[in-house]
């Protein structure tokens, strides 16, 4: 339910690539190396790079990286979308510390919505995505931090959240 951040320092290929896949936002440190090679060994990637991959990058974009099995790198990884940020060497935990401290600022109900809206609307038609947000929407509005929330905003204070 929470928001996933994971960090690229190096070789991500096969399975630690589509283990990447699952994460919310990538960060990748400019030397990394991301890939499916496994076409080089007669294989696919079998651990969900042919569904999850497309969703991230586009359909075109992730056969190309599938059917080449080369490696891409960080620069190209953040073009295609499958990258959030790069950093340089060495301070991708550092941008990952610093996302999830901004992200931690926010209402675990509101985020964790946010992520269900978006995962399980990704499945469905926009007709039933919209529906899907709606109800969310008015989950949303029975927590306490939906008062807090609000009680901040006219009170001009920063909003300071029970994570009810």
């Amino acid at each position: 339910q929470k928001p996933t951040i994971v960090v690229l320092n190096g070789l991500t290929f096969g399975g630690g690539c589509e283990l990447s896949l699952t994460a919310d936002i990538r960060i990748a440190e400019e030397h990394a190396q991301i890939g499916l090679p496994e076409v080089k060994l007669g294989l696919f990637p079998g651990g969900g790079g042919t569904q999850r991959l497309p969703r991230v990058i586009g359909v075109s974009k992730a056969k190309e990286w599938m059917f080449g099995g080369s490696p891409v790198s960080a620069e190209e990884a953040l073009h295609a979308g499958f990258a959030n940020h790069i950093t340089p060497k060495g301070k991708g935990l550092e941008k990952a510390k610093e996302l999830a401290k901004k992200f931690n600022r926010h209402s675990l109900p509101s985020l964790s919505r946010i992520k269900t809206a978006v995962n399980e609307g990704m499945n469905r038609t926009l007709s039933e995505g919209l529906e899907l947000e709606a109800e969310l929407f008015e989950e949303v509005f029975q927590t306490e931090d939906i008062k807090e929330g609000v009680s901040a905003f006219i009170e001009k204070r920063p909003a300071v959240f029970s994570h009810k």
